[in-house]
């Protein structure tokens, strides 16, 4: 923290059950926790997102983008795809899965499917919030609120559901 933040900042359950309840309530059904500022060069963040949420595949081309996430409560399920949309890779993070965090690449499409009721993840990528450039979209899947958006959603879902066994992250993302 910089020395201008007037106090530590914790993530006790008490924020993550509140964060958790405005997700389960908001439109989106996820929900942001920013512990940084606007102009912070590193942003961190807290993610809540319900099961119902779809987040649409995208990827950031910035390249001092990377982003960092680690699971604090629930399970999600990371989707990787190559540049024509075909499922390169999916992992279970979170509770019982044996995978915690993932740093996704600049340039990697990606999305991230809540797995369960009440899951929460810590995001870091640098600064400023820069809103997704058309580059930065995946042209061949649905955008949010979009028809289609929640079949794909559920396609996404399926890659977790159909196994009996969580995947591992082993080793760096490719």
């Amino acid at each position: 923290m910089s020395s201008t933040d007037p106090a530590e900042k914790f993530v006790d359950d008490v924020l993550l059950d509140a964060v958790s309840e405005r997700a389960r309530t908001a439109p989106r059904r996820r929900m942001n926790h920013n512990l940084h500022r606007d102009d912070d060069p590193v942003h961190r963040l807290l993610n809540a997102i319900e099961p119902e949420s779809y987040v649409p595949p995208h990827r950031h081309l910035d390249p001092r983008k990377l982003e960092t996430i680690v699971v604090l409560r629930g399970r999600f399920g990371l989707v990787l795809f190559d540049e024509n949309g075909t499922v390169e890779r999916t992992v279970v993070l979170g509770d019982e899965a044996g995978a915690h965090a993932v740093e996704i690449p600049v340039g990697r499409y990606h999305s991230i499917v809540s797995l369960a009721p009440g899951s929460v993840f810590f995001e870091t990528k640098a600064g400023p919030y820069v809103a997704l450039s058309p580059a930065e979209r995946a042209a061949w899947a649905p955008a949010e609120g979009e028809p289609g958006a929640g079949a794909y959603l559920e396609s996404m879902r399926a890659h977790f559901l159909s196994t009996s066994a969580p995947a591992t992250l082993t080793g760096e993302v490719p």
